[in-house]
């Protein structure tokens, strides 16, 4: 059968639309993916930036290109648990890393949060992490409204060697 559709197949998204590998609340270790992430090659684990206490890693399923998010090394689900050098370093790096996205993507502006609790959205609920989403003027178009396709246009691997070059640099 044909029709006039075009078709933008994206079956990696599949496993996250399924659930499949999604840790629980409790897991930690190997079984959390932001406690497995820094103890992986930098590739592997799509780490750009590393602190004493946080670390900077891309979005396996972004929103957008340079979608990152900043996580203590320590499995911790909330923010209020937090120790303080653990909350400076993650504001530091919330920082520095909108100010990489501006200069390698020029980006316009940002979103920028954490969702606490299962029950507010937060996909791993049990490894604290902040979103730091670019945002540029028209990126929202017709194919996540009426396709419910988000299109990403560079590679995941490109996107985080980018990244890294520049936080060194800036």
């Amino acid at each position: 059968m044909t029709d006039a559709w075009e078709r933008l197949y994206t079956p990696h998204r599949l496993t996250y639309l399924r659930g499949e590998g999604k840790p629980s609340d409790h897991d930690e270790g190997e079984h959390c993916p932001f406690c497995r992430a820094p103890r992986v090659p930098e590739d592997e684990g799509l780490v750009f930036a590393r602190g004493s206490e946080v670390y900077g890693v891309l979005n396996l399923y972004p929103y957008n290109s340079g979608h990152v998010m900043i996580c203590p090394y320590r499995h911790v689900a909330d923010y209020t648990d937090l120790r303080p050098s653990e909350v400076l370093e993650l504001g530091e790096f919330t920082q520095r890393a909108m100010t990489v996205l501006r200069a390698v993507s020029g980006a316009h502006g940002f979103n920028i949060g954490m969702n606490q609790g299962s029950v507010s959205g937060a996909g791993i609920a049990g490894h604290l992490h902040q979103h730091v989403v670019p945002r540029w003027g028209g990126d929202t178009n017709f194919m996540p409204i009426i396709g419910g396709t988000k299109v990403i246009p560079q590679l995941l691997e490109e996107t985080r060697t980018l990244l890294a070059d520049a936080w060194e640099r800036v």
